[in-house]
């Protein structure tokens, strides 16, 4: 009910959240009556929005927050509830608008990829024309596969600032897994597609919630910074964890993840002792890199050099442990160290140059995004 969500404004407002850029309250499907009103309107469900919409974005508003609302491009919502048909495009962006939502997470259930193909790029359009700023999420690539040739990701970052690309997140670490998986063996095709403005979406953080130990909890923070995925909480903020809310507090990560050049990272090896490294590069020559283990047996001892990581020849490093906020300076290209990484756990760095060889360095050929892109902070 709107209960809910006025005490997760409160929270989020006074318990450190909104300072750090957790701004944005969504409100997920069922939400609306299950009728249209006599004008053809989407309106809120009577009895658990008895205020609507209006009245809850006022307060969200007041407490310097954003808030987000769901739609489904179809003749019914996921859940049942009244879709936004292609006719219903229109005049559905202009009620938001006069809600005063901020955010749009736009589903696909019961359309056809002919009328999701048309709709998307429609609601964009329908979108700007109500002359109020309204991010817009899109779920069309997750109805056709995620890939190309039936995607194509030119097109989608023209028109969402970010998309689903891939299932449904479930509370729990196969599903973290399975969700990891999948978008670093199609990271060739993903990771351009990212920038500023247009971001591949893995789903939700599910930390705080019942499917993940901490270690696992403090990995999937970090794989979804590498990834630079929108940082979207789905707990409940009124019983979290001191644990849950240090990770999804943690300054630097999200310092990290909000990085103004958007790059998304990538899987840079492969171990068969079943570690793996990514790789996330960072403005001012920076980057993050997080050691991760798949064993599920001990702690394991991982032995590397920055120059194995293909980082600059001659370049000296300042490290940061981003989850113990231990800093060492010095380390070399050519120097060897060791991490200690948990089962399911990670190492995560942020290392910054103190000094860099003469040649410029295209950290694995990947530039910068263009100008005239602006980040959409979540």
């Amino acid at each position: 009910s709107e209960t809910l969500f006025f005490e997760m404004a409160d929270r989020l407002a006074e318990d450190g959240w909104r300072e750090l850029g957790y701004q944005y309250i969504n409100i997920d499907d069922c939400w609306s009556a299950k009728q249209r009103d006599s004008a053809g309107r989407l309106v809120p469900d009577p009895e658990r929005f008895p205020r609507g919409i209006k009245a809850l974005a006022d307060y969200v508003h007041a407490r310097g927050l954003k808030l987000g609302i769901y739609g489904d491009l179809g003749i019914f919502t996921c859940g049942g509830y009244p879709g936004t048909t292609l006719d219903r495009v229109e005049q559905d962006a202009q009620t938001f608008a006069e809600w005063g939502v901020d955010m749009l997470k736009l589903d696909g259930c019961y359309s056809t990829a002919e009328e999701q193909a048309e709709g998307y790029p429609e609601m964009a359009r329908a979108l700007n024309a109500t002359g109020r700023p309204i991010v817009y999420s899109c779920s069309w690539p997750a109805y056709q596969g995620g890939l190309p040739p039936k995607v194509n990701y030119t097109i989608l970052a023209e028109v969402c600032n970010l998309w689903r690309n891939y299932d449904d997140i479930q509370d729990s670490w196969d599903s973290v897994l399975s969700i990891l998986d999948w978008f670093f063996a199609n990271q060739d095709v993903l990771q351009p597609a990212a920038g500023p403005g247009h971001w591949n979406d893995p789903d939700m953080l599910i930390i705080g919630n019942f499917g993940l130990s901490d270690e696992q909890a403090r990995s999937q923070m970090a794989l979804w910074t590498v990834m630079a995925a929108p940082l979207l909480m789905s707990t409940d903020l009124r019983t979290i964890s001191p644990s849950a809310k240090e990770i999804l507090q943690n300054r630097l990560m999200i310092q990290i993840n909000q990085d103004p050049l958007g790059i998304q990272g990538r899987r840079i090896v492969k171990e068969k002792s079943h570690i793996e490294v990514f790789l996330r590069p960072l403005s001012q020559a920076a980057s993050a890199l997080v050691f991760f283990s798949r064993r599920t047996d001990m702690p394991f001892l991982y032995t590397t050099s920055l120059a194995k990581l293909h980082f600059p020849e001659d370049a000296v490093y300042e490290v940061q442990d981003v989850y113990t906020g231990k800093i060492f300076s010095g380390l070399k290209t050519g120097d060897n160290f060791s991490v200690v990484i948990n089962p399911s756990g990670v190492v995560m760095w942020y290392l910054y140059p103190v000094a860099l060889p003469a040649q410029p360095w295209h950290l694995v050929r990947q530039q910068a995004p263009s100008e005239g892109f602006h980040p959409v902070l979540l």
